[in-house]
């Protein structure tokens, strides 16, 4: 699901904490853009957590990673996202936030889009308003892989406008799916992870 990267500017030094929340959102967007082959699986399945909300969602993707086959993990994906029409679930901001596809949260994004330099991938079918695709562009804009790395405001205006408002619904619809197995413990995830990001850019603000 990659959107072509400019070559970033100046070297900018990135805190730890950020490296590790543009980690974070690209597991995400490497899990939710389809699914994991072996070597993603037995990466995950080496993942620790702790007694947080998110460390114990990250303990359970390490524990079903470490016994799923990838050929069940493709059916379980299909089952979900995509099915004989549509899947339980439809991973779009514009369909979460409208009830439709291709809507105006789509066109806001490819506003906000061409202002950072950051180009839709021919290669890739689904609109831009994918889940996983706004993982791996705030992934992206933390490392500076548009450019150089985006300021915490500028990180926030992005989140605020693209995710905050309907991620964590879509993290707590696919935590609870009737068909998530392997996907349950990336819904945990995703949900205490947007939790983190909206309580942590509110304090910055």
């Amino acid at each position: 699901m990659s959107q072509k990267s400019q070559t970033a500017g100046l070297d900018v030094q990135i805190a730890e904490e950020d490296l590790l929340r543009a980690d974070l959102y690209a597991m995400l967007a490497r899990l939710l853009a389809g699914p994991p082959d072996t070597a993603t699986l037995e990466s995950a399945s080496k993942l620790g957590g702790d007694g947080s909300d998110l460390g114990q969602g990250v303990a359970a993707l390490a524990k079903v990673a470490a016994s799923a086959a990838p050929s069940g993990v493709e059916r379980e994906y299909n089952t979900l996202f995509i099915g004989l029409g549509r899947g339980e679930l439809l991973p779009y901001a514009s369909y979460y936030l409208t009830g439709f596809l291709n809507e105006k949260p789509l066109a806001r994004l490819r506003g906000h889009m061409a202002q950072l330099g950051i180009e839709r991938n021919p290669d890739v079918k689904e609109p831009e308003d994918h889940i996983a695709t706004l993982c791996e562009m705030m992934a992206g804009l933390i490392r500076g892989a548009y450019g150089d790395p985006l300021s915490l405001d500028d990180q926030h205006a992005f989140f605020n406008t693209h995710l905050a408002t309907w991620a964590g619904h879509f993290f707590t619809d696919l935590e609870a799916a009737e068909n998530s197995v392997f996907y349950a413990p990336v819904g945990k995830i995703g949900r205490a992870f947007m939790e983190i990001e909206i309580e942590a850019f509110r304090m910055d603000t």
